[in-house]
């Protein structure tokens, strides 16, 4: 395999793992929160935590998805297998 491909299914993998990293989260989160607090606050409260527990969770998985590709980064030498996914075009490089 090339690397424009490597990249393309290392791009695809990264993605599906940071989905399930924040579904999970999510999901622990809720399950913790109307376990042990949900019964104890109103529905309004409820509602609104809820919301705020989505978007902790995106928060932490994009921690914990960082934290991952540092680890992958530091095991895999990534210029050698995969091309850079945003490189300069040179469009607007002056011509002597």
């Amino acid at each position: 395999m090339n690397k424009k491909l490597n990249t393309f299914f290392f791009v695809l993998v990264a993605t599906a793992i940071n989905l399930v990293i924040t579904i999970v989260v999510f999901f622990v989160m809720l399950t913790l929160f109307m376990r042990f607090i949900a019964p104890h606050i109103s529905g309004e409260a409820v509602t609104w935590a809820s919301m705020l527990i989505f978007i902790l969770a995106i928060v932490l998985a994009f921690i914990i998805y960082q934290l991952i590709i540092k680890l992958f980064a530091a095991k895999v030498d990534m210029h050698k297998y995969f091309d850079p996914i945003f490189s300069p075009k040179n469009r607007f490089r002056k011509k002597e």
